[in-house]
């Protein structure tokens, strides 16, 4: 079930979803770890969260380094799942954190194109890419992709 991924792309806690859909968050969590949940339970969440109960039903899909996909990929893609670009589980921190970095080496760089023109057009493609993972960033945000942890 999807149940967790639709949760956590509403930034919403296990309890905030029980009192939504008048469960008890012990049922959340036995629905999250993998338990059958029941009809009613089903229509309580499909309701709270605005899904339909098939949406719900989904299975996920995740690639196994174990498994045949994961073998088959070309060595290009492997390393960029594992530099965390393309990875099978993207979490919003990682994001945040690659464009920090590239706003603080483009404004440093920026600041270093006073000596060299070559520093500043680099620091410039920094910042462009800064501002490409901002937008990166917000669709994750708007499509709820993200794996982050739950505070919960």
């Amino acid at each position: 079930m999807i149940l967790k991924q639709l949760r956590l792309s509403r930034h919403l806690t296990q309890d905030q979803l029980a009192d939504m859909a008048g469960l008890n968050v012990r049922t959340i969590q036995r629905i999250e770890s993998g338990q059958k949940p029941s009809i009613e339970s089903l229509k309580c969440l499909a309701s709270a969260l605005d899904v339909d109960i098939e949406e719900l039903q989904q299975e996920q899909f995740m690639i196994s380094k174990n498994e045949d996909n994961w073998r088959a990929l070309p060595l290009f893609l492997k390393v960029w799942f594992v530099f965390n670009f393309l990875q099978n589980r993207p979490t919003r921190r990682s994001a945040s954190r690659v464009q920090f970095m590239a706003h603080v080496s483009g404004f440093l760089f920026c600041c270093l194109g006073f000596v060299s023109e070559a520093a500043l057009a680099g620091g410039l493609i920094l910042l462009a890419s800064a501002y490409l993972f901002n937008i990166l960033i917000y669709q994750g945000d708007k499509y709820g992709i993200w794996y982050d942890t739950p505070l919960d």
